[in-house]
């Protein structure tokens, strides 16, 4: 039988990629769940987890994500440049953001117990 190499990894990167954006929200959510953030701030603790992610694709969702009821901001000034917005979870994103939780555990306890079925 023969495998397309390139192909197949093609398929296995849209994938993980494919992953990378349905949990990106709950991510996000999370990291403000430690507190207010501006969007580098975001994009740098999310680039820790692995989670790449440019300005092009957070700035969407947390426009989305706003207008959700789910986030708020401020605007600070800023002494080296324009002024910052920072986001904050709504007392609506908090409630959002356990039931994501919730969720996320069901999945991760699922695909562990599908694993070890298959093993």
């Amino acid at each position: 039988m023969f495998i397309d190499n390139k192909k197949n990894s093609m398929n296995v990167e849209n994938a993980q990629a494919q992953m990378r954006k349905g949990v990106l929200e709950y991510c996000i959510l999370s990291i403000l769940n430690n507190g207010e953030a501006y969007p580098s701030e975001i994009i740098d603790q999310l680039k820790r987890g692995k989670m790449i992610v440019v300005e092009g694709t957070l700035y969407p969702l947390l426009t989305r994500l706003k207008n959700s009821d789910l986030l708020s901001y401020r605007w600070e000034e800023s002494t080296s440049g324009p002024p910052r917005k920072y986001y904050q979870l709504t007392e609506s994103g908090k409630i959002f953001l356990n039931e994501l939780a919730k969720t996320w555990k069901e999945l991760v306890e699922a695909v562990e117990l599908t694993q070890k079925n298959n093993n």
